[in-house]
């Protein structure tokens, strides 16, 4: 949809420029992007804002479209500044919902008689009706499967979404060649922490330790709850060394620094078991499902050679 409203839109009509931005006050939009493996750098003419002021001072209630020349001191934060040189007339288009503004898309036109005002705009507003619901619905439809896929109470990716994503990447890795690493988390003595302290207590470490561990992570690895106390992680491209170095850095992040919480007199100090297990040289004769169990199992099996041996460890799977 997006390569539809911005290049396409742009070579079809023949402009100068077309460039979207949308009002996206808590990264919603961003993170459904980063979710779908869409480069946020890929499309140059998407903006996102956090504040809506920008566009109401420009569209100050209106709800129809701008046709005038461009004015680089009200216009300049629609383009990408190496367009603003030689864009001499725009048409901004509001993008509004139930009443609400949503965005603006821009044209722009190294012609200065292409866009004037007292031109027509019915098509143009009926352009930005479509472009908004179009971009509501898709929002939407990806909100929904997000909140299908997210643990409610850590805020983190769900089993199921983790499983999903390790078919996924046991198929890349196949395909590319590269290793792919799983780590199995699990919070050591958890039971004392509910029993001790109350569910209360231990929900509020399961968030905690959720949010230091997604910390130490790249945007292109993936973190689930996996049930209960336990977690999982997906570590792309990343061999036994690599996988192990990340490893004792979330073991780290969790024993070197106490958990403080208003229900508790004194801090928490907690530890992290975790198993490796790595996969590398995938052949065509496993199937997908057959690694990842596979994967799972061994890094698995990691995670109670940590729990054996002491706890508060890193073990990698055949070690």
């Amino acid at each position: 949809m997006i390569h539809s409203i911005l290049p396409e839109h742009k070579q079809i009509s023949n402009l100068d420029a077309v460039t979207l931005l949308l009002i996206d006050p808590h990264f919603e939009i961003q993170r459904i992007l980063i979710e779908l493996e869409i480069g946020l750098d890929r499309y140059t003419d998407l903006f996102f804002i956090e504040d809506i002021t920008p566009l109401s001072n420009l569209y100050r209630n209106s709800k129809t479209p701008i046709l005038c020349p461009f004015l680089p001191h009200s216009h300049a934060f629609l383009f990408p500044e190496n367009q603003t040189a030689y864009i001499s007339s725009v048409a901004l288009l509001p993008l509004i919902r139930k009443n609400k503004l949503i965005g603006s898309l821009n044209l722009g036109s190294s012609r200065a008689d292409r866009f004037r005002a007292g031109m027509a705009t019915d098509f143009l507003a009926r352009l930005a009706n479509i472009v908004a619901i179009s971009l509501e619905s898709v929002t939407n439809h990806e909100k929904l499967k997000h909140v299908s896929l997210t643990d409610t109470l850590t805020g983190i990716n769900n089993r199921r979404y983790f499983e999903q994503r390790l078919a996924e990447e046991i198929n890349r890795a196949r395909r590319q060649g590269t290793p792919l690493s799983c780590l199995m988390l699990d919070i050591d003595h958890f039971k004392k922490v509910n029993d001790d302290h109350g569910h209360l207590t231990g929900d509020g470490v399961l968030r905690e330790i959720a949010h230091r561990v997604k910390a130490q992570l790249r945007l292109s690895d993936a973190l689930g709850r996996y049930g209960g106390e336990e977690f999982a992680v997906l570590l792309v491209g990343n061999d036994e060394n690599g996988a192990s170095y990340i490893g004792e850095r979330i073991r780290s992040c969790i024993a070197d620094k106490p958990f403080y919480s208003p229900e508790l007199s004194t801090p928490l100090t907690l530890t992290l078991s975790i198993g490796i297990a790595t996969l590398t040289d995938l052949n065509q004769t496993c199937t997908i499902e057959d690694y990842a169990i596979q994967l799972i199992a061994d890094a698995d099996k990691a995670l109670y050679q940590a729990k054996q041996q002491g706890r508060n460890l890193v073990v990698t799977a055949g070690t």
